[in-house]
């Protein structure tokens, strides 16, 4: 397919291939910690070697994601001209080959999977999972970012893996319970449909509907009221793994739950404003209320994990509230 490009366009540059990778969305790495942080609290303190295994499983992660971002890039070229803002990447303004776009994607996957083998088998196979899922949201005939609802789940996959992925640099003998990996799968679908739902109330406002359907297929079935609803949707179906988790596994975690539910609030409102920083996860630290939240979040956490409080104990508990007896 031809694409409307500007006239006579500049050979692409090294510097112009790199910025296919997205280095800058590193950012979204962030997940992992979690991930580090509960396997260390709740399966112990990792073996001697943990900060070269930070390093190589951090770099694996990185370089999977990158490769993941250049076949992004130059599959969507076509419908990315559509859109306000990704018009204007390198695969659309610059004349790219694909020769050369396919040997960067190749590098970058062959980087990361040879830098998860040194961390074993569990961690390579993680991170094939991770490449087979940008292929699974990318390259048809399956290209699941283009089915309604499958394209936001699909997507929120990745914090499901960045969270096993920080796991198994702790302990490579297991993974993150199911309650947990499903709560963060379910906190990503409403990350990734905060995302979708302030692209559709910026975009049809400035370029209509019909235009924003070219830039992807998906947008001809939401509107604003089913992205709301989803959102509703998502955020419960992570508060109730969340529940289950904290209940299992460590009951002051319980604390969390008013901030975790600030935090979706917060981020809820920030995708019904204009221009929108849920259009770009990776520059919320730039968002205050969101950073000021997360600090708090992460002060309770670290208050419920050395603090023991009995008390909740009983809230595992059945308990009834008996009446008096001239109550009866």
């Amino acid at each position: 397919m031809s694409l409307p490009l500007q006239n006579d366009p500049s050979r692409a540059t090294l510097l112009d291939y790199l910025r296919m990778a997205r280095f800058d969305h590193v950012t979204k790495h962030v997940f992992m910690l979690p991930g580090i942080a509960l396997a260390w609290l709740l399966r112990g303190a990792p073996e001697q070697g943990f900060v070269p295994a930070l390093l190589l499983g951090l770099g694996a992660a990185f370089c999977i994601a990158s490769a993941n971002y250049v076949m992004n890039e130059w599959l969507d070229r076509s419908a990315d001209i559509h859109h306000p803002e990704k018009s204007h990447r390198t695969a659309i303004r610059k004349r790219v080959c694909p020769r050369r776009v396919q040997g960067l994607y190749l590098a970058l996957l062959m980087a990361g999977l040879g830098l998860a083998a040194m961390l074993g088998a569990a961690y390579t196979a993680v991170c094939a999972v991770f490449a087979l899922a940008g292929i699974v949201y990318n390259v048809e005939p399956l290209r699941s970012k283009d089915i309604v609802y499958v394209d936001v789940l699909s997507e929120a996959f990745n914090n499901a893996i960045r969270l096993t992925l920080g796991w198994l640099i702790v302990d490579p003998g297991s993974v993150p319970p199911a309650s947990l990996l499903l709560a963060f799968w379910s906190g990503g679908a409403f990350l990734m449909n905060s995302k979708r739902l302030a692209e559709y109330r910026d975009i049809v406002k400035e370029i209509g509907r019909d235009k924003l359907i070219l830039y992807r297929r998906s947008f001809a079935t939401y509107d604003e009221t089913k992205l709301s609803v989803a959102n509703f949707v998502y955020a419960l179906s992570c508060g109730f793994f969340l529940a289950i988790f904290f209940i299992k596994y460590r009951i002051e975690y319980i604390l969390l739950f008013p901030f975790v539910i600030a935090l979706f609030a917060q981020y809820h409102a920030s995708a019904l404003r204009p221009n929108s920083l849920a259009r770009k996860p990776e520059l919320l630290y730039r968002s205050a209320p969101v950073m000021a939240l997360s600090a708090a979040t992460a002060l309770v956490f670290l208050f419920a994990t050395f603090v023991d409080i009995p008390l909740l104990e009983r809230l595992t508990d059945a308990h009834f509230i008996e009446l008096p007896a001239y109550g009866r």
